[in-house]
């Protein structure tokens, strides 16, 4: 069993690592912090892999792993503000269909999202989750997960096409 569980962790951090890298400092807006935050991730999945039933999880019980880690440094149930310094922007943009002249505009359009609905939102776009997914990460119901990512795609747009941020970089 232990040589299964070293391969089978080899395997969970050789295909999530990066992106769950790229989520923590999304969150923490710090390097270390994330490289730290990720290594605690592991760490606990490490000593956890064995209630890992369903290796088809394994991605979504990560997130949650590492949200509750991000949470518990930062002392609060929801985790940190969202920084977009290292976001894929273009393919933010491409998703909805946005013509963006200048990535800062659609960076300071999401940051003006409410938490919930852009934390949600980020997880669908750039985690590639279902409502159900996220869900699952966040310990909200499906129902609420899709309001919110409805709500913050709606006001996504609404921002880009109203000029309110190209605006806000003028005063």
């Amino acid at each position: 069993m232990s040589n299964n569980k070293q391969q089978t962790f080899e395997k969970l951090v050789h295909a999530y690592s990066a992106e769950l890298y790229r989520y923590a400092f999304w969150q923490c807006k710090n390097r270390e912090l994330a490289e730290d935050m990720l290594q605690e991730c592991f760490t606990r999945a490490w000593k956890a892999l064995p209630k890992l039933e369903d290796e088809n999880a394994a991605r979504a019980w990560l997130y949650t792993i590492l949200r509750r880690e991000i949470a518990r440094h930062f002392g609060r149930k929801s985790s940190a503000e969202v920084s977009l310094d290292e976001l894929d922007i273009e393919t933010i943009g491409n998703h909805y269909d946005c013509k963006v002249s200048d990535d800062i505009n659609l960076r300071k359009a999401i940051d003006k999202i409410p938490h919930d609905y852009r934390d949600a939102l980020m997880l669908q776009v750039l985690g590639g989750y279902s409502c159900e997914e996220i869900a699952k990460i966040t310990g909200s119901k499906s129902g609420t997960i899709m309001t919110r990512v409805f709500r913050a795609r709606q006001k996504l747009r609404q921002l880009l096409l109203s000029k309110s941020v190209s605006s806000a970089n003028s005063q």
